[in-house]
């Protein structure tokens, strides 16, 4: 195929938010946008380390990570004020931007619990083969996305005011198991 180049190919990722997000008074958000070590539904498991050297070339350039809705490059909704690996997957903590209209209707939509998606957007820098899918060891991150389907429903934001790093992880593992234990029965 002529001008196809897959290492330029923008994939994507998708992590729930929670069966009823949280947010804080001013429209903030905060979670893992992907989780370390869990097989999303394509089978692609990312490694812990795989976001840093691609973030901190990004941060050197003055570059941010960006917000977007449902992946659509010309509907930013708000800003990633925090995007950084913690020990148990990307955490992101950002806030919606009310004052554009997609913005409304996306706080509107999560506080309705309509949508409770996170999904990255990002281009593969190594990886290798693993059973159905690939283990991720490096990836740049372009952009991270309010969705409305995710496909590692495993990760959970919530309000940063409202719940500890703790009380998140917590969640999620007690989540993981409840999905694994259902998949087994």
């Amino acid at each position: 195929m002529t001008g196809y180049d897959p290492a330029n190919v923008l994939e994507t990722k998708f992590c729930g938010l929670g069966d009823a997000p949280a947010l804080d008074g001013d429209a903030t958000i905060a979670g893992n946008a992907s989780l370390y070590g869990i097989a999303d539904q394509g089978g692609d498991i990312v490694q812990k380390g795989a976001y840093g050297r691609a973030l901190e070339r990004l941060f050197a350039k003055g570059r941010t990570v960006k917000m977007l809705w449902q992946h659509d490059p010309n509907t930013p909704i708000g800003v990633w004020e925090a995007v950084e690996e913690d020990g148990t997957g990307l955490h992101v903590r950002g806030r919606i931007l009310t004052e554009v209209q997609a913005g409304r209707e996306a706080l509107a939509l999560l506080k309705a619990g309509a949508i409770d998606g996170l999904s990255i957007g990002y281009r593969t820098i190594r990886a290798e083969k693993s059973g159905v899918g690939r283990l991720l060891h490096e990836i740049e991150l372009w952009e991270v996305s309010l969705v409305t389907f995710p496909m590692l429903p495993e990760a959970r934001a919530q309000s940063k005011s409202e719940d500890t790093d703790d009380d998140v992880l917590a969640t999620s593992l007690a989540s993981f198991f409840d999905d694994a234990a259902a998949l087994l029965a």
